[in-house]
């Protein structure tokens, strides 16, 4: 999750909340790539989630990496939380997920190469403090009682706040580890069409990518069990966006929506203010419950955005959140799927020849169907097999357009991204379909041989 925003002045009028917005408007030669990532780290000598203390634990693995690699640290406290540079960051997921926010690059091959100087760092020093990691949706066999918390002010009020407000939320914090990409946008109107496109084609991106089909060690009757979990942890602040569908949509709409998700916080001089359900309009008039008389500064808002959790969202630049975490070979992928889809007007314009059509109803029902059978799931005369067949040709040729070469030249462009997607969609086997096959095979349903044939 986002470390805490700073800077910016006071909001002095709810104009500057969509200017603020406005601002990550950009011209196509400035469009970047950020990919985020999260993996379950654990102990190899006892297969249980590491710890945030101790000589196999999360802080080992921050000054590890930190002392290896010249990464800069970032502390909450006298606790070591992340780690930044070259406009990189590590940070925590609440219970231990270790996450890296790559710096914006232009093209999917510096993203990859990114990825995989990170992971072949994080493997050096797993193996030299007998930790491992793995890239899974969720995780397999670790009860709640199992998860540590990490040391985090936001996550204490988070945790606390979670079973107010929903069934699932605390499955969500400390059990389950997603990949993402971070688009940019030229204007609003290009926003509105990204936002549209993503929104409907994101049960596609979880079909493809689903990878969490067990939980408390056992088979759990989903494809995807971490989309799962987000259908039932905070109506209020999660879902599939109706409204961006609407005549009107824009930076000001999305910023009435902002304004109606109740509050978690507020950061002030290194400590988080309990704000929990309380409201940013108060805050903009000075009745904060929290910090009555108080007005609200720019970086209030940005923090207060990253706690709304849409299956797209926007800040400066806009997040497709829809897949679960996975194996080294397919987290390049996914910004690969949607740079293919949504950095090409033409493949922009297919797509939404292809979702535009759809209710509020079926896209839901999308959403579900990809949750509980991947690949096979139906809604209507909708196949998402073969939405996902389709999806993939007008991302392919978005790439071949959009035409990146890389390695000096060798390689044209980007499409070769796709090939672990372009297997998924051949032989119909998400990467949920194969662990269960392995699971009720040659595993002998024994479910910790998982950390021995998936890990990084």
């Amino acid at each position: 999750m986002s470390i805490p925003q700073s800077g910016g002045g006071p909001i002095e009028h709810i104009d500057q909340l969509a200017d603020y917005l406005a601002s990550g408007c950009k011209p196509i030669e400035e469009w970047r790539i950020g990919t985020e990532h999260e993996k379950f780290g654990y102990d190899k000598a006892t297969l249980k989630p590491l710890p945030y203390e101790g000589p196999t634990s999360i802080k080992a693995m921050l000054e590890g990496l930190r002392d290896a690699y010249g990464w800069n640290p970032i502390h909450e406290g006298e606790h070591i939380i992340g780690l930044e540079m070259k406009g990189a960051n590590i940070s925590l997921e609440p219970g231990g997920q270790l996450e890296l926010s790559g710096a914006p690059l232009a093209t999917i091959h510096q993203t990859c190469d990114e990825v995989n100087e990170h992971l072949r760092e994080v493997q050096h020093v797993a193996n030299q403090i007998g930790a491992g990691f793995i890239g899974l949706g969720a995780a397999p066999i670790w009860s709640q009682d199992d998860m540590p918390m990490m040391p985090k002010g936001r996550y204490r009020l988070m945790t606390d706040y979670m079973d107010k407000v929903g069934t699932l939320g605390k499955q969500m914090m400390y059990r389950t580890c997603t990949v993402q990409v971070n688009l940019d946008f030229a204007s609003e109107a290009d926003m509105v069409k990204k936002f549209r496109v993503g929104l409907a084609l994101q049960p596609v991106a979880t079909a493809l990518f689903a990878n969490s089909p067990f939980l408390d060690g056992k088979p759990n009757g989903h494809k995807s069990w971490r989309s799962r979990i987000w259908r039932d942890l905070d109506p209020a602040r999660t879902g599939m966006l109706p409204f961006v569908f609407e005549e009107g949509m824009g930076f000001e709409r999305y910023v009435d929506y902002a304004l109606d998700v109740p509050m978690y916080f507020v950061y002030r001089n290194g400590e988080y203010v309990d704000a929990r359900g309380q409201s940013f309009r108060d805050f903009l008039k000075g009745k904060l419950p929290a910090l009555p008389g108080e007005i609200p500064t720019l970086s209030d808002w940005a923090d207060h955005l990253t706690t709304i959790f849409p299956e797209v969202r926007i800040k400066k630049f806009m997040e497709m959140r829809g897949a679960d975490g996975g194996p080294w070979r397919r987290i390049c992928a996914l910004p690969a799927f949607w740079v293919g889809l949504l950095y090409d007007d033409l493949a922009l314009d297919a797509a939404w020849d292809l979702v535009k059509g759809w209710d509020a109803e079926t896209r839901e029902a999308l959403r579900v169907a990809a949750s509980v059978d991947g690949l096979q799931g139906q809604v209507g005369k909708l196949h998402i097999h073969q939405l996902a067949e389709n999806v993939l040709d007008i991302s392919r040729g978005g790439l071949r357009r959009r035409a990146r070469p890389g390695f000096s030249g060798m390689v044209p462009d980007e499409r070769h991204f796709l090939t672990a997607l372009e297997d998924t969609v051949e032989d119909g086997k998400t990467p949920a379909d194969e662990l269960l096959e392995r699971y009720w095979g040659d595993w002998g349903q024994d479910l910790s041989r998982i950390y021995a044939d998936y890990s990084y």
